[in-house]
Formats: structure tokens, sequence, C-alpha cells
């Protein structure tokens, strides 16, 4: 067997595999055995079917097999034992080949074979770029706090209704007279909030409420006949509460009122661990370093960013065999769309993936199943912290951790994540950081497009 490769440009090659019946009937004579051990014909015993009968009916097809195995195994392993930057997978020359002659002894392919471009991707101490990181302000820690201590809060009876309170009571419908109508509407333990109420004059009725009061009301009128609204508090369906447009009296049994916590030791040591802090200088001062820790991955993300635009610049636009990569991605996906626009997009992201991969290796970068699994560990310890809980025992985040390394998609996931979290913190090492602290409300404009960020619609 002969295999040549040539360069036909500088982004794309020819691969030549020339194969005689030296090279595959072995393979055929041992799969045409195999076959007759297997095949079954009236009038042979099993396994004793004439072979001229097996090479006769399975013959081609067999040779047609043993010929690709042998082809797709050579061409691969002459890819890789040369080192050949392939971008892609080898696409059959048309024009060279003919195909696959299974009447003849001698076989030639021919493999179109998109090359990488060779390029240099270099930064260190001369490379500036401004790394953004977010101020915490007051408000936010006030803000955190607040989230805390409602965490920590309870519920409570009282006496007398205020904004945010939830009254229950018995509901009954009454006449045009104020009088309970005979026969109509009554529900007990009635639940509503009167801060939803959308009409401000029934809003109003319920400003001075107290255990006991009874409360005439409009339900139509206090929701602006909303059907969901209205026969929720009813507890009819929805079609059922079309047309009530009847004042209603509620009678108050309870009202329920959602305290916060006090600033205390118990919220300390729930949100941070026990006596991690003792006072509420500490606390807060706790929480404005954990808001800038959770900011990191921000920051750190518009950091890469950043770098590949920068690097993308600095490497400036690469050379492709385009006609040959479209055909690539036609028979990766036949039936997928594809216009200039996005074609240009997917070299945008193949220049980036290929300046990333230099990167990596300059900086020797490799990801461990222990650099893996702490990234399951952190992304599960970001999800709770979404909901305040900070002081989770490693035990339970290992446990949640585990579930996530179950998938093949979430494990490809994070070692995407891992490679790049190791790479920006390479090379925030090697560059000139310009350190810039923003608002948050100035990093979010960092994202809006140019021309949203001058008050102009930006083009579709």
């Amino acid at each position: 067997m002969n295999v040549k490769f040539e360069n036909v440009s500088k982004v794309q090659g020819l691969l030549t595999v020339s194969m005689d019946k030296a090279d595959y009937q072995e393979n055929v004579d041992k799969a045409l055995k195999d076959a007759r051990k297997k095949m079954q014909m009236p009038g042979f015993r099993p396994g004793m079917v004439p072979m001229g009968l097996v090479q006769k009916m399975y013959g081609k097809s067999i040779k047609a097999d043993e010929i690709n195995k042998i082809l797709q195994e050579k061409v691969f392993s002459y890819i890789k034992d040369n080192k050949i930057d392939m971008l892609g997978e080898p696409l059959p020359n048309d024009e060279k080949e003919a195909g696959l002659s299974l009447d003849a002894d001698e076989q030639t392919f021919y493999f179109d074979i998109a090359l990488a471009p060779q390029f240099n991707a270099e930064i260190g101490k001369d490379d500036a770029i401004t790394y953004y990181e977010i101020k915490v302000t007051d408000e936010m820690v006030d803000n955190q706090v607040k989230a805390y201590t409602q965490q920590n809060g309870h519920y409570e009876q009282v006496d007398a209704y205020q904004e945010n309170d939830v009254i229950k009571g018995q509901l009954v419908e009454l006449n045009a007279d104020g009088s309970a109508k005979d026969g109509g509407i009554v529900v007990e333990g009635a639940t509503l909030m009167p801060q939803y109420i959308k009409d401000a004059a029934q809003k109003k009725l319920f400003a001075k409420a107290k255990k006991g009061d009874a409360i005439k009301f409009n339900p139509a009128k206090a929701y602006e006949g909303n059907a969901i609204e209205i026969s929720s508090l009813l507890n009819k369906k929805k079609e059922e509460v079309e047309g009530i447009d009847a004042d209603f009296s509620l009678t108050v049994q309870d009202i329920t009122r959602f305290v916060e916590s006090e600033l205390n030791q118990e919220v300390f040591d729930r949100v941070f661990g026990k006596d991690v802090v003792k006072d509420e200088a500490g606390f807060r001062a706790k929480v404005a370093e954990s808001l800038a820790q959770s900011f990191v991955p921000d920051s750190d993300y518009k950091f890469l960013l950043d770098v590949r635009a920068y690097m993308m610049e600095k490497v400036g636009k690469l050379e492709y065999a385009e006609n040959l990569l479209k055909r690539i991605m036609k028979a990766n996906k036949p039936d997928a769309e594809q216009d200039e626009a996005t074609f240009q997009r997917s070299l945008e992201e193949l220049s980036w993936h290929l300046i990333q991969e230099k990167l990596v290796e300059k900086f020797g970068i490799k990801v461990e199943d222990a650099d893996v699994k702490a990234m399951a560990r952190e992304a599960t310890r970001a999800q709770f912290a979404q909901y305040g809980m900070m002081n989770i025992p490693y035990e339970l985040l290992d446990n949640y951790s585990k579930e996530m390394l179950k998938k093949r998609e979430t494990v490809d996931g994070l070692v995407n994540r891992a490679i790049e979290s190791k790479l920006t913190a390479a090379v925030k090492k090697e560059v000139k950081l310009k350190n810039k602290k923003v608002t948050i409300d100035e990093f979010n404009k960092l994202f809006e497009p140019a021309d949203a960020a001058k008050g102009k619609k930006t083009k579709k």
C-alpha cells in the first residue's frame, strides 16, 4: 500500500492512497470464511455452504467493507503519524476519484484535507489589557443583608392589617341591600393580599382592617374584572365567575405578617458558619467580601472576551481553504442552511479556537479529573449561593456535584470551563493588567452593542 501527501496550497492538502489485492485479500478471505460459518441455506448443513456460493452472494459487499475499513484506518493513522494539522475530516476528491471499483484489484483513493493555518500567538508583559473590577456598594451590602434577614424571618399572627400582610376569613356574597344572599357564594378560609388589589378605592377598604371586622367590597371591581384572580379568590372555575359583579363581605379571622429576622448571631452563624463573625460590622464586611468574590467570575468572563478580541486583532485574519470547509460542514450537517454570514461567524469561532489552543499549549495548561470535580463543586456552590445559602457542607456539595458528573455533556462543559478558568488565570499573570473599577451598571453596559450604547438601533 502506498500513501502520499502533497500540499495543494498552504491550507489544503491532497492525500492519495493506492492499494492492490495483496493489501486487502487476506481480510476479505477471513470475512468470507466467517460469513460461511454463520450462513444457513436449505440443502446444506450450517456452515457448510460452498465457498463459491458464499463468494457469489456476498463477495463484492464483503470486499467493499474490508477495503473501506483498511482505507479509513490507514488514512487516519497516516495523518496522526505524520502530525498533519487537519481541520474537520478528509473528504473524497470528486474530480480525481471515480470511487471504489469492485471488479478491479488495484484501487486508488484521493482525499482533500483542510489544513490549519500556521501562525504565532504570543502574549506577554508588553501586552496591556483592561481588567474590570465591579465595585461593591453600601446599597449592595444593604440589599444582601436584608435578603439574609428575610430568609431567616418568620410568620406571625397580628390583630391589625399593614401593607404586605395576608388576610384570611369567611367570604359571603351579598344582596343589593347588603344582606347575605340566599344560596349565594360562601368561601370558608378565603385568602387575599390587599396589596395586590388593583382598584385604589377597593384597596383602601382594607387599610385599617382588624381581626373580627366585616369588610364589604366588590371582587370584580377590586381586580378589574380579571377572571383568573376572581376565580382564585372565590374558589370557582374561571368560567363560573363571568358576570359576577356583586358585593361580598369578608369577615376577618386571621391576619398573618411576615417578620424579618433580627440581625443577630443566629443569622451570622447560619450564613457564614458558627462564630466566623461576631458583630454587625464584621458581618457586613464579610458580606461585602462575598459579593466581591461573586463578581470575580463575571470580571474574568469579560476579561477573556477582551483577550479574545485583542488576540484576534493581534494575530490578524487567518487563511482557510474556505470552499473545502464549506463542503466539510455540509457533509457533517447536510440539512443545515448555510449562508455566507453564518459561515464567516463559524470561521471566526474556529480562529479563536485555534488561537486558544496555542495559548493553552504556551502556558502548559492541562485539565485533570480533580480540576473537573472542583469545577463541578464550584458550579454547585454558585447555585446554592443564588438562594443565599453560603455555608454549605462539603459533603452536600460533593453529592450534588457527583450527580452533575454523571452526564457526558455536563462533563464536556465543565472541562471547557476549567480550561478557560486556567487560561484566564495564566493570562492575568502574564500581561500588564489595567485594573479599572466600575459600577455594576457600567459593567453591564460593556456588553451592549456599540450602536445601542449610543442610542442607535443595532442593525439586524
